[in-house]
């Protein structure tokens, strides 16, 4: 049977594409695509591809291509109708039945989307004709020019009960058709007494189209230039239309967002269009209401940490706190939130106009993550002078924790809130069941690879200079950071000699670095390395710094340059067994953590499931251990 192309892509934006495939392939993040080995025929090393922007999966090796459906159909050998149905099923949507009414409604939907088009061409005019002389001015006055008018298809709906209505039903649109679209308003019958002829909704306002990631126009938002209120007025929910799984200028900002791999989120139409007119395109923006958990979801697809902006008065602050209550049950690895406070006063729009992009880039440069920011309001102007107060921000910040659904991200949290607990208050954090907490066994390196209270985002006051050192023994006695110096080190010798990014692609396309910048690196070399075979040090070099990552490049060098593997004239043998000992080191690191996650898990959880994930822990960190042994003894 035939679907409305409606449903259907309903059913994609539920449904993220990596999601589907990853329930088979093991998939890593590489730029803005997935990728992993491919299901469909046997390979050793990735050509298997997701792009979620795009909507398609794509194997190099063999030419598998499509879609979800599609995915499904090849992976489990289903027929299409089995593959939607089975999807929409996971998506929570009605399949469409093939009955004379649901034709009539896809066919009813698809004139909606006509009637939106020529709404929005409707305003359009009038913003250029005589009656939009005012809302000109207007836009004039908030510095926006021809060029961003055009880009965000900015109009006026003149101050008319019926201009919209008269101008689309000569075009052929039914009138029913414009209520159930939300462009006019029917008054409603009483006492079987009909209400009324049907009026324009919007009415002597700015017009602001709003659209789907395609960009189709599905709605509409106007604002008053003068007094009256409301200020904003936006179209109701419609077939089209669901105010909570739409962002504001996305399909404006999309290209933006895939280049910089960053979102940022602002609280009203004009700060997006304010920031994208200053070239910060990467915003966009909910419609008049808190971010719901389909658009932070939908965020995600776009970048793994969107900085949300809100302003500097205690009503951003209490919407920075919704944001991040909204997040904290959906957060699973990879994927979190930042926040940016903007100065008291001020908002993305005010601060352009008034400093420049650049004032707006160092803000958005100081966002904290969510660990910061939940941190930050449970303690702020308060007193912790008595162990009750303590044991009761204890008990609250553990119960936060406990809202996360993904249990590897929760343990992460609960450490890290006891790190923070035994900082602020002098005393050795314990996990539960007696077992020693992480900062007693680790010296305060309780983190796990997050980002430092108040460090910018991609990590960037860490670059250059010396890595970040931790608390405890590590700070007394100057000892760098392993977390950071050995892949440091790993990354100089790779580029020292780029044949290691060949000969170990795949042990590197599955290394996930804890600080971000280090991980674009990473899959920067690999990404070119693998389209140039013959690659040397210089090419290697030139790339990079013309893919700005000359800063991070030129500190590289400097705190690795007494390393002799990242000497050119060292043997390629030697160079290998450097990185053999340094990324045995990195997976013994790892595995210790693992083994501390599980043993916390025991003390209050004594599964067969949790013995299973220790013991296998433990294992790994032997083995490092061992490997570890033998490469110092073939050193000496």
């Amino acid at each position: 049977m035939a679907f409305p192309p409606q449903f259907l892509d309903e059913l994609r934006s539920r449904l993220p594409l990596a999601d589907v495939v990853g329930r088979r392939v093991k998939l890593q993040k590489r730029g803005r695509d997935f990728v992993g080995l491919c299901p469909f025929h046997n390979e050793k090393t990735p050509s298997f591809t997701v792009n979620e922007e795009k909507g398609f999966f794509h194997c190099f090796g063999c030419g598998a291509h499509g879609d979800a459906m599609t995915f499904v159909m090849r992976a489990e050998g289903s027929s299409f109708l089995e593959a939607v149905e089975r999807l929409a099923n996971e998506a929570g949507l009605a399949v469409p039945q093939p009955d004379p009414e649901a034709r009539e409604k896809a066919e009813r939907q698809s004139t909606l989307l006509g009637a939106m088009e020529a709404a929005a061409k409707f305003f359009e005019a009038e913003l250029k004709g005589g009656r939009g002389r005012t809302a000109r001015d207007y836009l004039e006055n908030r510095s926006l020019t021809e060029e961003t008018i055009a880009r965000f298809r900015l109009g006026y709906a003149p101050d008319s009960r019926g201009s919209l209505k008269e101008a689309l039903t000569k075009q052929g649109f039914p009138e029913a058709l414009l209520v159930e679209g939300g462009l006019l308003i029917k008054p409603p019958a009483e006492n079987g007494v009909g209400g009324g002829a049907s009026y324009d909704r919007f009415r002597g306002r700015v017009m602001f189209p709003i659209t789907d990631r395609r960009g189709r126009v599905i709605a509409f938002g106007g604002r008053v230039m003068g007094e009256g209120e409301p200020k904003y007025l936006n179209s109701p929910e419609t077939p089209l239309f669901h105010k909570g799984r739409v962002l504001f200028g996305l399909a404006q900002a999309q290209e933006s967002i895939r280049q910089k791999n960053e979102v940022v989120v602002a609280e009203g139409y004009m700060d997006v269009i304010a920031m994208s007119q200053a070239g910060l395109a990467q915003a966009v923006a909910p419609l008049g209401t808190a971010l719901t958990e389909e658009q932070i979801l939908l965020l995600w697809r776009l970048a793994p940490e969107p900085i949300l902006c809100f302003d500097g008065d205690g009503a951003g602050q209490r919407a920075a706190a919704r944001g991040a209550d909204r997040a904290l049950p959906l957060l699973k690895p990879g994927c979190s939130l930042r926040f940016a406070i903007m100065p008291k006063g001020e908002d993305p729009d005010s601060l352009v106009k008034a400093k420049g992009p650049a004032a707006m880039e160092e803000v958005l440069s100081r966002s904290v993550g969510l660990a910061d920011l939940l941190w930050e309001t449970e303690t702020a102007g308060r007193q912790f002078d008595t162990p009750e107060r303590k044991s009761g921000l204890r008990q609250h910040l553990a119960g936060l924790a406990a809202r996360i659904a993904d249990r590897t991200v929760q343990d992460d949290y609960r450490l890290e809130f006891e790190r923070r607990l035994g900082d602020a208050f002098g005393y050795t954090n314990r996990g539960s069941g007696g077992n020693r907490g992480m900062a007693d066994r680790r010296g305060g390196a309780g983190r796990s690879g997050g980002k430092g209270f108040g460090q910018g985002r991609n990590g960037a006051n860490r670059y250059p200079g010396a890595p970040q050192e931790r608390g405890g023994a590590a700070l007394r006695q100057g000892i760098p950071d392993p977390e950071r110096r050995q892949p440091e080190m790993l990354l100089s010798i790779v580029i020292s000699h780029p044949r290691i990014a060949h000969q170990r692609a795949e042990e590197l396309a599955h290394l996930v670095l804890a600080d971000s910048q280090l991980d674009k690196l990473r899959q920067a070399v690999i990404d070119h390395a693998a389209g140039t075979p013959d690659l040397d040090v210089e090419g290697l070099k030139r790339h990079l710094v013309g893919t700005g990552f000359g800063g991070v490049l030129d500190a590289l060098t400097t705190r690795n340059k007494g390393l002799s593997a990242c000497r050119a004239e060292v043997e390629m043998t030697a160079a290998e067994e450097a990185f053999d000992h340094l990324l045995g080191l990195m997976k013994e690191r790892q595995a210790r953590l693992e083994a501390d996650l599980a043993a916390q898990r025991l003390g209050a959880d004594a599964t067969p499931e949790a013995w299973a994930r220790f013991q296998a822990a433990q294992r790994e960190s032997l083995s490092g251990e061992s490997r570890r042994r033998d490469i110092d003894k073939r050193a000496k």
